[in-house]
């Protein structure tokens, strides 16, 4: 397949992603992976089996964009096709990324609560400080004062 990647020859930051044209991209019509320099070069081929919802024309394509754009800025690559890079796409990302929520947001409740080791330290603080008095103290000490 032909590549239709081109260098992007806008210098400076750029305010947004779609400042960049289509050509730039590794899967240019779902605007995925751009090919802007060496470094995003070696994370689109590193999460190219990450990418849903494309065929195996496009994953062709976005393949002969990496190559293309390696060559461009000299990263080396040991892939001689994109089926070396496999097809391994995220099909429960959604349900795991709810899960994931679900558990922190149990977590960061549990953890409001006073646990345990908490009021362990607590004490121990107070023993170091002599903020605390024991039965037994108190009592030496009110006889003291009489």
């Amino acid at each position: 397949m032909k590549a239709t990647w081109k260098p992007h020859e806008k210098h400076g930051r750029l305010t947004r992603q779609s400042d960049l044209p289509d050509s730039v991209y590794a899967f240019p019509k779902q605007r995925k992976e751009p090919l802007t320099d060496a470094r995003h070069v070696r994370n689109a081929v590193a999460r190219f089996d990450q990418v849903i919802g494309v065929s195996e024309a496009d994953r062709s394509l976005a393949f002969a964009n990496i190559e293309k754009a390696a060559q461009h800025y000299g990263v080396d690559l040991s892939e001689l096709s994109w089926h070396a890079l496999g097809v391994h796409p995220q099909r429960h990302r959604k349900e795991a990324a709810r899960k994931a929520a679900a558990t922190r947001k149990r977590k960061a409740a549990a953890g409001k609560k006073s646990s345990p080791r908490k009021k362990t330290a607590r004490k121990a603080t107070a023993r170091k400080t002599g903020a605390r008095k024991t039965g037994a103290r108190k009592g030496a000490a009110k006889r003291k004062r009489t």
